[in-house]
């Protein structure tokens, strides 16, 4: 099977120069590849190369990601600046036919965009592939599948919570292997159950998250002080605080077009999980968060449970969905069960393996 070439193309919308990757016919099936948190569309290299040239791929770089500007993202209005940058390139000429419909894929973050993709322009999406999605409750500060908040004000997520040693070597372009903070070993420990499932592909997937923008305006945004435990909470700016206030649950039930979902995460899965190592709730039920004020006052978020708890719902109320379960596997199914994951990317999309 021939393989799959990317070329990457600058192109302003939304009112902003955006970088995509460009991969594949013009009138292949479309494909729309949505990146996670501190990544870029480069991280969907690594699967680009395994798809057949029936596929007409996109995949941009998120606003503060990779070589797309560094637009200020809206902490308030939970990933809805991104959906928006993504709604806007549907319609640029020679990304996609007039009026394509395509399979939205997003990982992580981008699980959400893809969420509110299809809550926003139902017109516009074949199907949702959600890769190791993030909660349709958002990321942190929930108790349980209902999504309620454990505080008034979320406390425990939002720009506040980063691990300060991170961000400071993140902004510092650090390619080191030393300590847990380096974003080299983050990429082997959290991204993926498998170190050695990065391959050969391990510095082209660190230069992706690499190209974060660190500050107060992208990652990973502003914090306030909270008198709720443990005394932080979402700031307005920044992408932990998009992802803190994201909430999609009631609309993508509610949505009048309901494409299929396949979710497909790894039960190895540290980053979202209802034991998530990045959730404070969970890691101060582990003692690594001083005062901790107990599984009922502060439990830690459900997010699996929530998600098919919401899945579910979408089910009953006319769609459709299945869940993929790949033993072993961490939080990036795509880098490390590729063929299982194309496989469900082809299902979804209807497309033919070979020309």
């Amino acid at each position: 099977m021939p393989r799959m070439e990317t070329e990457q193309r600058s192109v302003t919308a939304n009112g902003i120069t955006q970088r995509v990757r460009v991969a594949g016919p013009p009138d292949g099936v479309p494909v729309l590849l949505v990146h996670g948190n501190v990544s870029s569309s480069a991280f969907w290299e690594p699967l680009i190369r395994r798809l057949p040239p029936t596929l007409r791929v996109v995949a941009p770089d998120l606003r503060g990601y990779g070589d797309t500007e560094p637009a200020p993202l809206d902490g308030t209005r939970g990933l809805a600046d991104f959906t928006d940058d993504v709604v806007a390139l549907l319609d640029v000429p020679g990304l996609y036919p007039p009026g394509a419909r395509p399979v939205v894929v997003g990982h992580s973050l981008g699980g959400g965009v893809a969420m509110r993709l299809l809550v926003d322009r139902p017109d516009r999406v074949a199907g949702l592939l959600l890769e190791a999605p993030v909660s349709p409750y958002g990321f942190g500060g929930t108790r349980d599948v209902d999504g309620t908040p454990t505080t008034p004000d979320l406390a425990g997520t939002g720009g506040g919570t980063a691990n300060p040693g991170f961000v400071a070597r993140l902004a510092g372009k650090d390619r080191g292997a030393d300590g847990p903070t380096s974003p080299r070993t983050v990429l082997r420990t959290a991204y993926v159950a498998d170190p050695a499932s990065l391959g050969d592909d391990e510095d082209l997937l660190l230069d992706s998250v690499l190209s974060t923008v660190v500050g107060d305006d992208n990652y990973p945004g502003t914090g306030v002080a909270s008198p709720h435990w443990p005394g932080m909470a979402p700031g307005e700016r920044g992408v932990l605080n998009a992802l803190a206030r994201f909430r999609i649950a009631d609309e993508l039930v509610a949505v009048g077009v309901k494409p299929p979902v396949t979710w497909i995460r790894g039960d190895a899965d540290v980053i979202v999980s209802d034991t998530s190592l990045f959730d404070l709730a969970y890691l101060g039920s582990l003692g690594m968060v001083p005062g901790w004020p107990g599984e009922r006052a502060c439990p830690p978020q459900p997010m699996v449970g929530q998600t098919r708890a919401v899945l579910e719902r979408y089910a009953a109320a006319g769609g459709s969905y299945r869940e993929v379960v790949l033993p072993g596997c961490g939080h990036s199914p795509h880098l490390e069960r590729p063929a299982e994951f194309v496989a469900e990317l082809l299902t979804l999309a209807g497309a033919p393996t070979t020309d």
